[in-house]
């Protein structure tokens, strides 16, 4: 419904079906968690999540490549032109929605016992409704009293860093580059440009990691620490390349200049770099949040996505104000002390697993 809003935008339908898309976002990445978890175990959650991964972030690539040949040397998008595209967009939705009920279900949550009686299974559909409403509403507790655990909330550092960087590169970034006078006319095609290796760098981190992550045998840190190093080398990048309030530039753009000459190749580097530590970050999570809470892992996928969803409003929200240093400096120290925390929680679960010890029991 979201993206079909875009074929005859209104404002009011526009803000409605934003409200929607909010809430069913909400429901999407918690079930998206949940089935990913069902479906694996502790020796292929981290494979499944970076084949996850990288097949989200296609869209980015894909995406993104359409637009900078369909609308390569365009100043201005016909109305031809943005219904085309959110046509395709929509039709794209409505398949994916009808693959959802093709996903296959856990053979051992629907295979009854031979010894169970036909009136058990009536019994069973009979009460499948208030079930459903009991186990909804006992989810909804259990994120209650997983929010103050120290697991969680260890996590939640880091998933507030993936919620912060998440605006940085979704918007600010592409901001910055077509706000820069500097690059001249093909300011507003870096754009797509810079979102096409922001999705080659989450594809690649994605399938790289979930390759891997068989042979791994150091477990996710090293990932993750990947991330870290490669965010903090981008954003460094970013420092010196983009002038300070191109973040807030008005509509004509800024020519301030940067602490080296802007380079074209430099902000598209930095935007393959982003996708990279993205991928690192998120893979890494999804892994081990299925591992920790792999017998109900729906209540933790809801808080993980409840964190990232306030820190990018947040985010959003600040960054019409703040100049792009001040920017850089808060996803640092919240990447950090998220790289720290993510470092804590890994230890503690590979400390325990050694042990031969379940790790969802402390």
């Amino acid at each position: 419904m979201y993206i079909a809003v875009f074929i005859q935008p209104f404002p009011w339908s526009f803000y409605t079906a934003s409200v929607f898309i909010g809430i069913a976002a909400a429901v999407l990445w918690t079930a998206q968690g949940n089935c990913l978890t069902i479906n694996s175990d502790e020796h292929t959650i981290g494979r499944n999540s970076g084949i996850f991964w990288a097949l989200l972030q296609s869209s980015l690539f894909f995406g993104n490549l359409y637009i900078c040949f369909a609308w390569q040397g365009k100043t201005q998008i016909s109305e031809s032109d943005r219904r085309t595209v959110f046509i395709a967009l929509t039709v794209i939705s409505l398949v994916g929605t009808v693959l959802f009920f093709l996903i296959r279900k856990p053979d051992a949550e629907n295979i009854l016992g031979e010894d169970e009686s036909s009136d058990d299974q009536d019994m069973e559909v009979n009460e499948s409704a208030q079930n459903n409403l009991t186990k909804a509403v006992d989810a909804f507790k259990k994120s209650f009293k997983l929010c103050v655990t120290k697991e969680m909330l260890l996590l939640s550092i880091t998933t507030a860093y993936t919620g912060l960087e998440l605006t940085f590169f979704s918007g600010v970034y592409g901001t910055c580059i077509g706000a820069i006078n500097k690059f001249g006319a093909e300011e507003k095609s870096l754009i797509g440009l810079s979102g096409i290796f922001i999705g080659i760098g989450e594809i690649l981190g994605g399938s790289l990691f979930g390759l891997l992550s068989k042979n791994n045998r150091f477990g996710r840190n090293p990932v993750v620490l990947l991330g870290i190093l490669v965010h903090f080398i981008a954003f460094y990048l970013i420092f010196l390349n983009m002038p300070g309030d191109a973040p807030i530039a008005p509509v004509e753009g800024t020519d301030s200049s940067a602490y080296i000459k802007s380079s074209k190749e430099v902000a598209i580097l930095c935007s393959f770099l982003l996708g990279l530590g993205d991928s690192c970050f998120n893979t890494q999570l999804l892994s081990i949040l299925g591992f920790l809470y792999s017998e109900d892992s729906a209540p933790a996928f809801a808080i993980f996505k409840f964190v990232q969803s306030i820190c990018a409003a947040v985010a959003f929200f600040y960054s019409n104000y703040l100049l792009l240093h001040w920017q850089l400096l808060v996803m640092v120290i919240f990447g950090f002390f998220g790289t720290i925390s993510f470092f804590t929680v890994e230890w503690e679960a590979a400390a325990f697993v050694a042990r031969g010890s379940d790790y969802r029991s402390i």
